[in-house]
């Protein structure tokens, strides 16, 4: 009969008899019937070609060899203790870094509760926060210097990987008191004459809102250009004009530079984006982070439609 090759459940028979002393109270440990370990620790016998255990009655003592081998075995064990830490480890990031790009209220806000919620469950990922202006971020990007960055895009985006996961279409954020904060909603012809902050000159949405006024045949009076949305809202909010900006950085300035927003028609898309390195295959960091990413924008989405109908 052809002696069987020494197997897991040979190992896990005998370590348990072992720390046990028994054959019974080892097939508790190991979930089978007592017959089934003593069989294993036969076979284990055969394999080893020594006695594993001295028995008297029911009564099992290791043999100088068997306690010998049983040392080896321990050995084993810790080193698959070693392996389920170590892969402990690198299911949760450990030690891990990941670098992320925005302009700076998007870094200042959304990013940073995107993290946030990120960290409460990879606590051990060291998460750098890297913000500048839209040119500085795709550079950023498109050299593989970050690893992914989130941006408000009304146009192309080439050199990089654009995941769009968020369409909206900008708002109207005007001084509080002032008369277009009456109205519910606002078009291009509420705008005639009005004093007006403007993203500056030659950006893609800059190009989108002229249009809109151009197709209108409306003038305004251009005061001031700014290329964030938060120095935007600062002006309005200290009563400089009026302005159209994405929907987030309103909801952000509503709360801190005293601006009214209002629902503006006709609408000017812009984009909430993920953008990753060009030629770039997605490590599974990475891909979590971006899960993390989707789900709190779509709920922040959510809470911006329902501030919209109250």
């Amino acid at each position: 009969m052809a002696i069987p090759r020494m197997g897991l459940r040979h190992i896990e028979a005998f370590r348990a008899v072992m720390m046990t002393g028994s054959m019974t109270a080892a097939a508790r440990r190991v979930h089978t019937s007592q017959p089934h370990v003593s069989r294993l620790i036969a076979q284990l016998e055969a394999i080893t070609q020594f006695p594993l255990f001295d028995r008297n009655g029911s009564r099992l003592t290791p043999t100088q060899d068997g306690s010998r081998f049983f040392q080896e075995v321990e050995k084993t064990f810790i080193g698959l203790a070693g392996l389920e830490s170590a892969a402990a480890s690198i299911r949760s990031f450990s030690a891990s870094r990941l670098s992320v790009a925005a302009m700076p209220r998007l870094a200042g806000g959304l990013l940073a509760r995107i993290v946030a919620a990120f960290k409460t469950e990879y606590p051990d990922v060291m998460v750098s926060i890297h913000s500048g202006n839209a040119s500085t971020v795709h550079n950023w990007i498109s050299s593989g210097f970050c690893d992914t960055g989130l941006a408000m895009l009304s146009g192309e985006s080439p050199g990089i990987q654009v995941e769009p996961v968020l369409s909206m279409s900008c708002v109207a954020v005007v001084p509080k008191g002032h008369r277009l904060a009456r109205l519910k909603k606002l078009k291009p012809a509420d705008f005639a004459g009005e004093p007006f902050v403007a993203f500056t000159s030659g950006t893609p949405l800059r190009e989108r809102i002229d249009d809109v006024f151009k197709a209108a045949k409306v003038e305004r009076q251009t005061v001031a250009e700014a290329g964030l949305g938060s120095s935007i809202c600062a002006l309005v909010g200290a009563g400089l004009g009026v302005a159209l900006i994405n929907p987030l950085a309103a909801r952000e300035e509503f709360e801190t530079n005293g601006v009214e927003v209002r629902p503006f028609s006709p609408a000017v898309p812009v984009t909430v984006a993920l953008l990753y390195p060009p030629y770039h295959t997605r490590t599974r960091l990475v891909s979590v982070f971006s899960r993390y990413a989707h789900q709190l924008m779509l709920e922040e989405m959510g809470d911006l439609k329902a501030r919209a109908a109250r």
